[in-house]
């Protein structure tokens, strides 16, 4: 008997498949010609090319797709998967600073080794169409995008207050840092006022919210989108700032409030650091040196260190009083930082007895607090309860919210506010507001994007200055903007590319004497947050892609990757698409109408895997020990796609046993092959069929494989399998396992590659249960689990339900008032 020999078998068809070119892409297969199949665009999550290789979530993820670019495939689909490379940035230009490679060099050499690794896995990809985002034919579009937005006015230049990592010597976007750390390289952010360019995100942010509710993704991605761009119904009001020295009016602040129903209850106001008006009011503020100290030492912490820090901090403007405009009441003005410019107006209305933040910063102060709220009036609904539950529970508590002792943060009708007594929260918002002469709004927590990076490996901002400093895009017919290479890659502040000769000499020679060129490069999310638009139409040097293959291919029925990328690569994706839309470059505003997160691959410990804890499974060494089927089928066995995976080499075993059956199978096959005349194994196979089918569309690989093991295990045992249910088996997990069912499939006689084989079809009256497990409820409490025919009617449920013992000491001696039956699923018993 022959043995299954992993190596040779998978070395062998490897080499097959790229001989014979069965992944390539084909001009019919983009353009669509003549083809009745449907499209299905399946998209993955593109690797950055770092030294270390492919990791096993990517192993994961990438097998994932593979198996359902097979499926797919075999089910009729005319599939379009392709790989590529997300290639800028600062992990390669942090390893030429250390080695003074290039990073072009560097990311070459890593592109080789992803590939030769994708391949000993087995995976489809067509690598003469890869994208890679540093190739200048690639980033000459993402230049060209640029120019387009700047026309139409998506894409502006300021200096503002951003993050800024020290250590990177580069800003950050907000969505690049982490716990007040660079998500790059764990140093400390720091805010820093440096002149770069924005893309207008916040001009889409109702439409980025609104238009989650079409998409199918996971909720917690949807809800955490939402809460990143923060939408906040409000108003906004002015106060009057007064002089105490002066005893007169000397200039006004605008807050933002989303509870101008609690105006009477303002027993301070705050504002940002940053807030402009600070400056304005220098010579009115009597301790103007400590304000100094604290505006300083605020420079130095990062936004999310502000509005996450456990402690509140802040410094009375001394000197100066805001005014109440409802009830003209003079109250202290703070700087704090946990309000932040950008957000709102800069300047917040503080209601320490109905807003916990406000609360816990007056009891730091020692500041007084209003309750303008009655709870016990108001008999609506509060967020995860019914009011009335919380009702009775603050009623209990009236005396110290009234105090100012507890905080209460809820809607409810007014007191102590004056002619407004006795209205609702609701009735009160619009009512104060007109009041005292404020206008409701919105405001948006997301910021506008920063895309300039004072780095090197990234591409060129296409921006050329005149020798008077206006702004001009490059024209298309110099584009790509070439990155120069002759500069030092180490950062000190300012882009490397400002010390470039051969730059300098090209702006002038095309410009003309006096004009320079931009010198920072774009964010490489800038890079990754439209390659789903090239891969249809990746080598095309007159567009970015065709309106031909964009209307063949897009959007995209399927992507699948990391919830680690929610508020950066996913929103910037949604933001770039609809952007092209607005100006005309597209006809759709959603990117990825499909979305699916696979979980981590963890240590047998259930610990993540990096090289500082030396836990790392590097794919190389397991393919290499056990095959790359094995690996393939563990990975996609081990839990459900969305769930972390504990990597554990026994499980691993287990697999490659369960191919040695499959593979011995063959040796067991009837001579006779003809029409089996063994109905268990024919049921089992039409069973396994359908369930397979079933679970791979709903990327249910564990219990796709876990049918497909039930069949194995009978075919196994019974007498009578014949080749025709064993093609039944190769062809379903033929996704899973591409290479030992490549080599069976050529072993039974088969000329045409299984990949190229139709999905096989079932027989639903073989297919279809002849036992089912009913569930026996009494007053809607399960008290048994009996088996029973599929097609069981109510009277005969009803009998088997009154023998069973379970039921019977149950039901005994008691009316039986009603009994509802659910065919196919339960009988429940009212008594």
């Amino acid at each position: 008997m022959k043995n299954y020999d992993y190596k040779k078998i998978e070395q062998k068809w490897q080499k097959r498949w790229e001989d014979s070119g069965i992944y390539k892409i084909s001009e019919n297969s983009f353009v669509g010609l003549g083809y009745v199949r449907p499209k299905y665009y399946l998209l993955d999550m593109f690797p950055y090319p770092s030294g270390d290789g492919l990791h096993m979530g990517h192993t994961e993820s990438y097998t994932s797709t593979d198996v359902l670019y097979r499926y797919k495939k075999m089910k009729g689909f005319n599939v379009l998967h392709l790989q590529g490379f997300d290639s800028f940035g600062l992990p390669a230009e942090n390893y030429a600073i250390k080695t003074g490679v290039h990073p072009k060099e560097t990311t070459r050499k890593n592109m080789e080794t992803y590939i030769r690794q994708m391949k000993s896995l087995g995976f489809g990809y067509d690598f003469e169409n890869k994208v890679v985002t540093s190739s200048p034919e690639y980033y000459h579009w993402t230049q060209w995008i640029f120019t387009k937005f700047f026309e139409a006015g998506l894409v502006y230049k300021k200096t503002d207050r951003i993050n800024w990592c020290d250590s990177c010597k580069t800003g950050l976007a907000n969505e690049q840092v982490e716990d007040g750390r660079c998500e790059r390289c764990k140093s400390e952010v720091i805010q820093k006022n440096i002149p770069g360019w924005f893309f207008k995100i916040t001009d889409f942010s109702e439409e980025l919210i609104n238009d989650l509710k079409d998409l199918d993704w996971p909720e917690h991605t949807k809800k955490n989108q939402i809460n990143w761009i923060g939408k906040s119904d409000g108003a906004e009001i002015k106060f009057k700032i007064l002089s105490l020295r002066l005893k007169s009016e000397i200039s006004k602040i605008e807050v933002f409030t989303t509870r101008p129903d609690t105006l009477f209850g303002v027993t301070y106001c705050v504002l940002a650091p940053e807030h402009k008006i600070i400056e304005e009011l220098k010579d009115s503020i009597e301790n103007w040196k400590e304000v100094n100290e604290y505006l300083e030492k605020t420079k130095r912490k990062s936004e999310m260190e502000r509005i996450e820090g456990k402690e509140k901090t802040g410094i009375e403007l001394k000197g100066i009083k805001a005014i109440n405009p409802a009830n003209k009441e003079e109250v202290p003005l703070f700087i704090a930082d946990y309000v932040l410019a950008h957000y709102g107006t800069g300047a917040i209305m503080a209601v320490p007895a109905h807003d916990e933040r406000d609360f816990e910063f007056a009891e730091k102060f020692t500041l007084s607090k209003i309750c303008v709220i009655n709870p016990h009036s108001y008999m609506g609904t509060l967020p995860g309860d019914s009011l009335l539950d919380a009702t009775e529970k603050t009623k209990k508590n009236l005396e110290k919210i009234q105090k100012g002792e507890v905080v209460y943060v809820y809607d409810g009708v007014l007191i102590n506010s004056g002619k407004f007594d006795g209205m609702s929260s609701d009735e009160a918002k619009k009512a104060i507001t007109e009041f005292v002469g404020g206008k409701i709004t919105k405001k948006y927590r997301l910021r506008d994007w920063s895309i300039s990076r004072q780095r090197y490996w990234g591409a060129p901002i296409p921006i050329v200055y005149s020798p008077s400093g206006e702004a001009y895009t490059v024209p298309k017919e110099h584009l790509p903007w070439l990155l120069p290479e002759d500069v030092d890659f180490i950062p000190t502040g300012t882009s490397p590319l400002i010390k470039s000769k051969e730059l300098k000499e090209r702006t002038e020679k095309i410009f003309g004497k006096g004009w320079t060129s931009e010198v920072d490069t774009m964010d490489t999310f800038v890079c990754s947050s439209w390659y789903y638009l090239r891969y249809p139409d990746p080598k095309n040097e007159k567009e970015f892609c065709s309106k031909e293959k964009l209307k063949q291919w897009l959007p995209v029925d399927l992507y699948i990757g990391g919830a680690e990328h929610t508020y950066m690569h996913l929103l910037y994706a949604r933001f770039i698409t609809k952007a092209m839309k607005k100006i005309g470059l597209l006809d759709f505003s959603e990117p990825f109408l499909k979305l699916r997160h696979q979980g981590m691959v963890l240590d047998k410990d259930g610990v993540k895997m990096s090289k500082s804890k030396g836990n790392v499974v590097n794919p190389d060494d397991v393919v290499g020990r056990f095959g790359a089927d094995a690996v393939r089928l563990y990975i996609m066995f081990a839990g459900p796609l969305e769930d972390d995976v504990i990597w554990n080499e026994n499980g691993v075993v287990g697999l490659s046993r369960f191919l040695e059956k499959v593979w011995k199978l063959q040796f067991l096959l009837s001579i006779d092959i003809k029409e089996p005349n063994d109905l268990k194994i024919e049921k089992i196979t039409h069973k396994t069929i359908k369930k397979v089918g079933e679970d791979l569309e709903n990327l249910k690989f564990n219990t796709a494989i876990s049918q497909m093991m039930i069949l194995v295990n009978v075919m196994e045992k019974e007498s009578g399998l014949n080749i025709k249910n064993y093609k039944l088996l190769i062809l379903m997990l033929a996704p899973l396992a591409p290479h030992i069912t490549e080599e069976l499939w050529d072993i039974l006689g088969n000329n045409q590659s299984i990949h190229l084989s139709e999905w096989p079809k079932y027989d639903e009256s073989l297919a279809k249960d002849d036992k089912i497990n009913f569930v026996i409820q009494i007053n809607g409490k399960v008290r048994d689990v009996i088996e029973v025919d599929v097609d069981i009617n109510e009277n005969k449920a009803r009998g088997l339900a009154e023998k069973s013992e379970n039921i019977k000491k149950l039901i005994e001696g008691k009316e039986i008032k009603k009994a509802i039956f659910v065919r196919g699923r339960l009988l429940n018993i009212i008594i």
